[in-house]
Parts: C-alpha cells; structure tokens; sequence
C-alpha cells in the first residue's frame, strides 16, 4: 500500500475578513517521494540566488523571487508525483440556518472534509498535515481525524489516516507549494489586480492545469482539482462525527 502526504493549508478562511471567497487546498504526494522533491525544491531555491530555507508566500510574491516561483510551479506540473486538490467557497452565499443552524466554526470542519475525501483512496495510508494558525488547532485537527475515519469506515471498516498533524509552513517545503497555488487562485477571485508578477504566476498555473479556476473539474481529476463549492448542498456536521 503506498502511504500519501497531504500538505494541507487554507486561505481568506475567517467569517469576517473582507474576502468573499474562502479557498482550502493540499498538495500531496507519495511519502517516499517527499525527500527527492524537497531536495529539488531546494535546488530551484539555491540556483535562484535564495537561502534553501527561505518560505515562499503568496502574499511575499514580487519581482525579486517571481522566476524561483515559477521554476517551483513548473516543478509541481512537471512531476507526476505531485498532486493538488482545492476546494473553493462563496462565503456570501452560505446561510447557516438552512444547514441546520451550523455556524461558521463547523462549517470549517465541513470543508476540510470535502476538500479532504476525494483524495483518499481505500488501498492507501495517508499522513495529513495542516498550518498551524492559533492555539485552538490541536482541537480542531482531532475533530477533522475524527470525521475523516468515520466516512472511511462507514465505507471501507478500516481507518486510512496514519495521523492529522500540524506544522509550521516555512520549515515544510511541500506546503508553501499549496500556499503558492491556494493564494493564486484566491487573487485571481479578487477584483482590482494590480500585481503583475502575481498574474504572470496566474496565467503560467491556468495554462498547465487547464482550468481557469471558475469551473468544477472531473471528480477524477488527478493534477489539478478544483471543487466550485455547491451553496444549495445541504451538510449536517454532526452526521459527520
């Protein structure tokens, strides 16, 4: 059975932060494979005159580091053991008293677990790793394990997640790839773009994937999945526990 890596990160995710659209995604791929694309990731670091250690942000893009990042995103499409997964949501349009009085805090959970499931495969292990944001996280990670095992084994009676973990983004290198492409499809959303190295990054990711970020992809899409999230889908979380 191959064992996965899911480097999992989030983005505009909070009730009142001003952006309408709350994007999660991961980038995974084959544990056995992660040191080998760590040490090329380094490498595209080190030959762009960069510390191999320095984090590479969405929000720290300019100029200055535009072709490293670029060179890390051809990377991601060029390696096929690399693999994305985002989930895209209109916050505007989610009416909490139609999804039996959740709120925003449980709707979070809701879509790590869309986000999440259709990565997961019944003949594989999978370790899944989160960006540390606040003290409350411990809870949180075992809430979303919880959910996780039980839509598993309501399916498949046996538990595929080795562990849920969280992790600081700028000492995993894998995760500021999901940074990269969450944050880009996030800007893209926006209105008044003004950044020009962000959009030159834009166009080179829709051009790879395909998909210009505003459509649902097959379900079975490997690469580059994007889930538009369905507003009129009814969820109930503690259905999910």
């Amino acid at each position: 059975m191959i064992e996965y890596n899911v480097y999992c990160d989030e983005t505009c995710h909070l009730e009142h932060d001003n952006h309408k659209y709350m994007i999660i995604g991961a980038v995974y791929c084959p544990k056995e494979k992660v040191r080998d694309i760590n040490n090329r990731l380094y490498e595209i670091k080190t030959n762009g005159k960069l510390s191999k250690f320095q984090e590479l942000k969405w929000t720290k893009l300019s100029n200055s580091n535009k072709d490293v990042v670029k060179n890390i995103i051809y990377k991601f499409f060029d390696d096929d053991d690399l693999h994305f997964r985002a989930i895209i949501i209109n916050k505007d349009k989610l009416d909490f008293k139609k999804y039996n009085n959740q709120d925003f805090k449980s709707f979070y959970y809701v879509a790590y677990y869309e986000m999440l499931k259709v990565i997961l495969e019944p003949s594989s292990y999978y370790n899944i790793y989160l960006d540390i944001k606040d003290t409350n996280s411990q809870q949180r990670i075992n809430i979303l394990q919880q959910c996780l095992n039980n839509y598993i084994n309501k399916t498949y009676h046996k538990n595929l997640i080795k562990k849920v973990q969280h992790v600081k983004s700028h000492e995993v290198q894998i995760m500021q790839i999901t940074d990269l492409l969450i944050g880009a499809i996030a800007y893209d959303y926006q209105y008044n773009k003004k950044n020009k190295a962000k959009e030159e990054i834009i166009n080179i990711i829709k051009n790879s994937s395909g998909y210009d970020f505003k459509q649902t992809t097959l379900l079975r899409e490997q690469k580059f999945n994007l889930l538009l999230f369905n507003e009129g889908k009814q969820y109930d979380f503690k259905n999910l526990q």
